[in-house]
């Protein structure tokens, strides 16, 4: 197969371009951006990411960046109370085959980027802006601003949130704004608060709000995330903002709690978008993944794991029917589209009943969450985590 085109060289455009690497099919990714890189701090990675590691040859690589943690926990932000933890423990990973993990996102980032790299069929252009594509039936022409066209056999638009391939495929307008703002920070082991250094990852839950903490970086550092409903409308990005605006959305909540944020410097801002599921990902040789396909809420921690997801999943098609791109594509989005659309509604399902209700319904939140043993969690998340939605394929080790 001729060279496919990568419009984007993020998280999910790198694991598509290492995945079709991997079955000896060429990739041109370009990137917008002057250098590569990913901004942002920790993300929790499930046993879904890591059957994707072994299967794009990175597992060790992955295995050996992760910090492995004991529980998620969530807690009453309100009364400070636990409500559960569910353990993460040896019935986990063999029920899931691999473990639960935090990372920070530049380490996973450069993982892919150095193993794609390597392989010799992945060639990176920085500084390119896709803004519109052609296609005649054989091939696909990428138009990049102040750039030479670019043809390729295929194009995989990669490129996010606002994808201007999705703009051209589906003119489906500008994403959602939650209302929800995001504020993140990192900060060293030792001026986290000592009797808060869990080896979890915690969630605290509390009307409108919620906290986030886990260690990262080989216990060097913690990672804070921290959102609450101010009901914006515009969508920003890293912007950065002082600790007494992160402080106003959480006066309600528990000191405790509340301690947490006063020990984050350097908080910087992003508001939640999502949109709604779509059933079309596809337009001829054009194919949507990752953000660009299914831009999700952060509830269910799964926006990156979906994106490698959906990358080797790409690569195994493209891989089944190299003389018909199309039927592959469309194969594709038949397997995708309803697991990543149960991952979109499932994510603001979440949000709202798990990680911000108030009164009466976090009353029922507490008694139910409470009431399930670690295999009814389990059994709960098996659809997710277990790998299943992936091609029968057996791993590339």
């Amino acid at each position: 197969m001729d060279r496919v085109i990568v419009a984007g060289g993020g998280i999910g455009g790198v694991a598509v371009a290492l995945a079709l690497a991997r079955k000896s099919i060429p990739t041109l990714v370009l990137e917008q951006a002057p250098e590569l890189g990913e901004i942002g701090a920790g993300i929790q990675i499930a046993p879904n990411a890591f059957h994707c590691f072994d299967r794009l040859g990175v597992g060790d690589r992955a295995r050996s960046e992760a910090v492995y943690i004991d529980s998620l926990r969530l807690m009453d932000g309100l009364s400070a109370e636990e409500i559960v933890h569910i353990p993460l423990g040896a019935a986990f990973r063999e029920r899931f085959r691999n473990p639960y993990a935090v990372v920070h996102r530049a380490d996973l980032h450069l993982a892919l980027l150095e193993a794609a790299e390597k392989t010799g069929l992945v060639e990176i252009r920085t500084n390119h802006t896709v803004e519109r594509y052609d296609q005649d039936g054989t091939s696909v022409t990428v138009y990049c601003t102040g750039r030479e066209p670019v043809r390729g056999a295929a194009l995989i638009g990669a490129d996010g949130l606002r994808s201007p391939v999705r703009a051209q495929m589906l003119g489906d307008g500008p994403p959602i704004v939650s209302g929800h703002t995001t504020y993140r920070s990192v900060i060293p082991v030792d001026q986290m608060p000592e009797d808060l250094r869990w080896n979890a990852a915690t969630l605290w839950a509390g009307p409108k709000c919620h906290i986030v903490h886990y260690p990262l970086k080989g216990w060097k550092v913690f990672n804070l995330v921290v959102t609450y409903h101010n009901n914006v409308t515009e969508a920003e990005a890293g912007r950065p903002v002082p600790v007494e605006e992160v402080k106003r959305g959480f006066e309600h909540i528990h000191p405790r709690a509340q301690r947490i944020i006063e020990h984050g410097s350097n908080w910087r801002l992003w508001v939640l978008c999502d949109r709604e599921p779509t059933d079309r990902w596809v337009d001829g040789r054009v194919v949507l993944l990752g953000d660009a396909a299914h831009p999700m809420l952060q509830y269910f921690a799964q926006g990156a794991c979906m994106a490698m997801e959906d990358g080797v999943t790409l690569a195994e098609f493209l891989a089944d029917h190299p003389d018909d791109i199309e039927k592959a594509l469309q194969a594709y989005q038949a397997l995708r589209v309803p697991h990543t659309a149960r991952v979109q509604l499932g994510s603001r399902s979440i949000g709202q009943y798990i990680y911000h209700p108030a009164g009466a319904t976090a009353m029922a939140r507490n008694h139910v969450l409470r009431s399930w043993a670690p295999d009814d969690y389990y059994d709960r998340l098996d659809w997710l985590y277990s790998g299943s939605i992936l091609p029968d394929a057996k791993p590339v080790m």
